[in-house]
């Protein structure tokens, strides 16, 4: 059975240049992510960036923290207050969000004033943290600019199901854009929602049915006109994690249309896999396995084009651990 998503070149992915253990750091050190530079950097093209390098802050440097409001903080160093790079490092990120227009995801580093996605430290006038967080002021500024990109910090890809999570967005938003490059009809887009059938089920049930309520009423719309509204809210809906539960009850739908071709006893040690997996005895990869070795053996050709199947190169070994 064919990989329902062909992927071939490799997706862009910015990510902050200390992660990939490059020495920019305040101290003139580092943060090298393993994860990403080991692993993660044999499927993505990586573009490093340093804001505050990029702004004309030195190696090592002054480090620099986050004061005032939690939802407007300012950049300022942290032995010279009178040093603000709120202003410099706001416009990089402006500049950079459109430079970075073909990349289809992002990797912060977490808690930095400058590149943290949520919970940098914001302190008040009397020198105390905030109970509420920031974000960094590159990143936010980066952000506004691509509302729908996929961004993550690297600490949270430790996290088994937030790292699949991530890549499942990331691939999604290149298969987005090669759709775009080609030239998006009413067909296309249809034929697009309907790959991403089960993988919108197992994220989130409800947005794939008003996805497709909102596409099933687009009358004499342009594609053109209704595409980008229906990305922003596909990007919404992948953004919330699957479950067990509902990647079971993603397995049995697909389970469904083998039902008239395998044994009993096929079904049976199927149905027993998919119950193991809810119960959270073995990782999704098991049921899967199993499920795909079906359909080499009983093709499906609407099943063959859900991107579920293979939402990710299968060496990422991404659903191994979830």
């Amino acid at each position: 059975m064919p990989d329902s998503t062909p992927i071939s070149a490799k997706p862009k992915l910015a990510i902050s240049a200390c992660l990939l253990g490059q020495e920019v750091r305040f101290n003139a050190g580092h943060k090298e992510s393993r994860l990403c530079s080991r692993q993660l950097n044999e499927h993505f093209d990586f573009v490093a960036v340093c804001p505050e390098v990029a702004i004309g802050l030195g190696i090592p440097r002054e480090p620099i923290r986050l004061v005032g409001e939690s939802q407007r903080p300012e950049a300022v160093g942290t032995v010279h207050p009178e040093l603000n790079v709120t202003a410099p490092l706001a416009a990089y990120g402006e500049k950079m969000a459109g430079e970075l227009g073909d990349i289809c995801g992002y990797i912060f580093m977490q808690k930095s004033p400058s590149c943290g996605l949520e919970r940098v430290k914001v302190y008040g006038a009397n020198g105390v943290p905030q109970r509420d967080g920031g974000r960094g002021i590159y990143a936010q500024a980066f952000c506004e600019r691509h509302p729908d990109l996929p961004v993550e910090e690297e600490g949270r890809l430790c996290d088994a199901v937030l790292r699949e999570n991530f890549l499942v967005r990331v691939y999604a938003y290149a298969d987005w854009q090669r759709l775009l490059a080609e030239g998006l009809t009413r067909r296309s887009l249809t034929e697009f929602h309907a790959r991403y059938k089960y993988q919108l089920m197992a994220n989130n049930p409800l947005q794939y049915k008003a996805l497709g309520k909102r596409l099933g009423n687009m009358g004499s719309e342009d594609a053109a006109r209704v595409g980008p509204a229906y990305f922003s809210k596909l990007m919404a809906a992948l953004k919330r994690c699957a479950t067990r539960g509902t990647h079971a009850n993603v397995l049995l739908h697909i389970s469904g249309y083998l039902k008239q071709s395998i044994s009993t006893e096929d079904k049976r040690e199927l149905l027993h896999l998919i119950t193991q997996y809810r119960e959270g005895i073995v990782p999704l990869v098991v049921p899967l396995t199993l499920l795909k070795h079906l359909f080499r053996l009983y093709p499906d050709p609407y099943i063959a084009r859900q991107v579920y199947l293979q939402p990710h190169p299968e060496n990422l070994s991404l659903r191994n651990a979830i």
